[in-house]
């Protein structure tokens, strides 16, 4: 019994250690032509390839002055693939479901640890810009 715990944890203990504490952290603003988009949901996200779901770092709302701040940390074998995902009913006329933005998130903004370094701040958006790749999206 001994043994084989032992030789299980040989093999699986490099394997744990391989995988990298990775982090990120995004803020910005985002506006509906003049006025803030308050409570817009907002997903920081770690993009996987593959049949392995995509990991949420964090979600949350923007608040409202439409300002957002999110952060997460993730352990992955390679670099992360952190994007942001915005939820949004801006210039929709009625259209049912939400707008949804994936912007992804440049790798020089990804820290070593569970706490970021540096944060990527996208600055004010304006959602009235319809974004190539732009769907609509009903259950997020």
């Amino acid at each position: 019994m001994n043994r084989t715990f032992l030789c299980v944890l040989v093999l699986f203990c490099p394997v744990s250690f391989a995988f990298r504490l990775q982090s990120v952290a995004v803020k910005g603003t985002i506006m509906c032509g003049e006025e803030p988009l308050a409570n817009v949901q907002i997903k920081l996200v770690d993009e996987d390839d593959g049949p392995d779901p995509d990991d949420v770092l964090e979600h949350g709302f923007t608040n409202e002055d439409g300002s957002f701040y999110l952060s997460g940390s993730e352990r992955e074998l390679t670099n992360i693939d952190p994007i942001l995902k915005v939820y949004h009913d801006c210039n929709d006329y009625g259209i049912p479901c939400e707008r949804k933005w994936r912007i992804g998130i440049p790798d020089k903004y990804i820290s070593e640890g569970r706490t970021p370094t540096v944060v990527f701040d996208m600055g004010f958006l304006n959602a009235e810009v319809e974004l190539e790749g732009e769907t609509r999206d009903c259950v997020h």
